[in-house]
């Protein structure tokens, strides 16, 4: 149980796939993905701790919580298994999810994540990182710089995820990112790399291909999900609460 209950999006029905958005966004995020996947899915899109419609709460403000709401959702639910999405952050998120609950999987998609601030361009990490340090010198003197001190922290301070440590993955798994991401391409890899079996796609375009090349990236999930052994008829025997 975590102290709060985090707000989603539903649509579909059949076998769950969870979709988790990146830093400072909401599950609407997922606008062609939730019309495109609801046709052959129970689609859920959440909105993180402190993001969109779900409330801030008082427990740690980190990606391991995130993932640990995550848990607390699929359990109130009763949502054994699903296949999770996750962009960016909502990667990272997936990532530790993974990690400690991956008998609640069925795949893993994981979409322009990084495993520490070193990952990131340093074109974009620098200001962000010079952004976190301000806000925080003032994030006890308004509610606003809070805020942003949690959110641009969230980018400095975590994940902190050691390549190694991707190797207890062991279920079907896609990494996905653009060919011009904000994200190193090398970073990219080494993720694809540690987890066993993983497949790597480069679509072109930014870290915002899902809302930006949104066919690119709905075919490539749809073939990666049809590939998987057993596909749907398979997943759908597994799934309980569907």
């Amino acid at each position: 149980m975590t102290d709060i209950q985090l707000h989603y999006r539903e649509k579909g029905s059949g076998l769950p796939l969870i979709l988790l958005h990146g830093n400072g966004e909401n599950g609407n995020y997922f606008e062609h993905q939730i019309a495109y996947f609801s046709r052959n899915y129970r689609v859920i899109a959440v909105d993180t701790r402190g993001h969109g419609k779900s409330p801030r709460g008082t427990a740690p403000f980190t990606i391991s919580q995130f993932a640990e709401d995550l848990n607390a959702f699929l359990e109130e639910r009763k949502i054994e298994r699903a296949v999770l999405l996750g962009f960016s952050d909502g990667a990272n998120i997936a990532m530790r999810f993974a990690m400690k609950h991956q008998e609640k999987l069925l795949a893993l998609i994981l979409d322009g994540g990084n495993l520490d601030a070193r990952g990131v361009k340093k074109s974009i990490q620098i200001p962000i990182t010079l952004g976190y340090r301000m806000s925080k010198l003032f994030s006890g003197l308004s509610a606003r710089a809070e805020k942003r001190s949690e959110l641009l922290g969230l980018m400095v301070n975590d994940p902190h995820i050691s390549p190694y440590e991707l190797s207890v993955i062991q279920v079907p798994t896609l990494v996905l990112a653009g060919t011009k991401d904000l994200i190193l391409e090398e970073e990219t890899r080494r993720i694809a790399e540690h987890i066993p079996g993983a497949k790597l796609r480069l679509i072109e375009g930014d870290h915002f291909i899902a809302a930006k090349a949104y066919e690119a990236f709905n075919a490539a999930v749809e073939e990666f999900l049809d590939g998987i052994s057993g596909t749907k008829a398979h997943f759908g025997e597994a799934v309980h609460g569907a």
